[in-house]
């Protein structure tokens, strides 16, 4: 049960993330003009809509392109899925969780954001799992992804074991920024080395032997192509969580559990859309590899956020309930890693039980949220 004081913070926080939300919105009322006229809904709506359209047509080129990256100069759909398309559409998180810490004022929202979005995304490969109807994604994804799981799980870790310590009441800083952000941004930066000389070893024999999938294409061409679909998903995908908001201040549901849900899932969308079009290009390694990459992205994510909130550390301000959220990440990050060790054969042909496992373990963190969340 939270103390007193604890709710009391709680409440002052949700009054301040309202607050934040509407006054982005244009809804606060003006002393000296009076209330502004509310936007209109169908406008927020098509702005929304707008953004899916530009994300799910530039996400395909992006794959596409991405996949010639990888093809060209044999770094290994993995690598280009862990660094480059995760990079890409990780911004949305990192967007919202940098107008959190700064217009708003509301850690929580930065770090709910955060590691909700690392277990939205392990729950896609169960979709991914379910669409893939050759085989299971376990079966299919190489082994390598254990690299950027074990590294997600390791950052994670950091993170939730400095809210534990903070709410004993020791945290450890320097200044507003708290120790555990550089040791962030070191085990992420480890991670993407490592794993970068993992997939050249591993595809170094390859290389060499397997014809060239796009050769009226040079890799200059293929690398501006690319950067211009990603321009246009990190637009989009920028804009998209500010929409999300709006949309959900106006619709009522920023005060609700729904509205949470909902600007959570919009976050991730950009994750979604590349990664279906990943697999129906047949390049699963990439598709599982942004997944896993997106994860590591948003934990360093979360030292970037920590720099940009200058009350102190950001961990020492938050609810002591993001906790279980960020072991749940962890727990799922954990069946993924078993189910691409052991790699399970689907039940009926239709779903592994790994993925059954990551369904029951993010339903079990959604409620917990719900029902002992502050």
């Amino acid at each position: 049960m939270a103390s007193p004081e604890r709710q009391s913070t709680s409440r002052a926080r949700a009054g301040r993330a309202i607050e934040g939300v509407t006054r982005s919105t244009g809804i606060l009322t003006d002393s000296a003009t009076g209330p502004a006229p509310p936007p209109d809904p169908m406008l927020i709506w098509i702005q929304f809509a707008a953004a899916v359209v530009l994300i799910g047509f530039a996400g395909v080129q992006l794959t596409r392109y991405g996949d010639a990256i990888a093809d060209k100069t044999g770094m290994g759909g993995t690598w280009i899925g862990v660094v480059l398309l995760a990079s890409v559409t990780s911004l949305p998180e990192l967007a919202t969780g940098a107008s959190s810490v700064t217009v708003a004022g509301v850690p929580d929202i930065a770090v709910g954001d955060i590691l909700g979005s690392c277990g939205f995304n392990l729950l896609i490969l169960v979709m991914l799992d379910v669409l893939n109807r050759r085989r299971s994604l376990f079966r299919a994804a190489s082994p390598g992804h254990i690299l950027g799981a074990g590294f997600g799980i390791v950052l994670l870790g950091v993170i939730v074991w400095s809210i534990v310590l903070a709410e004993t009441g020791h945290t450890l800083a320097l200044g507003h920024v708290g120790l555990y952000s550089p040791v962030l941004l070191v085990l992420y930066a480890v991670a993407m080395r490592t794993v970068f000389t993992y997939e050249t070893r591993r595809v170094e024999e390859f290389t060499e032997s397997e014809p060239d999938e796009y050769p009226d294409l040079t890799l200059r061409q293929i690398a501006w192509r690319y950067a211009a679909a990603a321009s246009v998903v990190v637009v989009a995908a920028t804009w998209l969580p500010f929409v999300g908001e709006a949309l959900a201040a106006q619709m009522g549901w920023n005060e609700s559990f729904v509205g949470t849900l909902f600007v959570g899932f919009v976050t991730s969308l950009p994750e979604m859309v590349v990664t279906f079009a990943a697999v129906r290009m047949g390049a699963v390694d990439m598709a599982v590899g942004n997944v896993f990459g997106s994860n590591l992205f948003n934990a360093a994510i979360i030292a970037v956020d920590d720099l940009l909130y200058t009350p102190g550390p950001l961990l020492a301000d938050v609810s002591p309930s993001h906790g279980m959220t960020g072991i749940a990440a962890m727990m799922m990050t954990g069946v993924a890693v078993v189910g691409l060790l052991f790699r399970p054969h689907r039940i009926r042909h239709v779903i592994g039980w790994a993925s059954l496992a990551l369904v029951a373990l993010y339903a079990l963190a959604v409620y917990a949220q719900f029902r002992y969340g502050v």
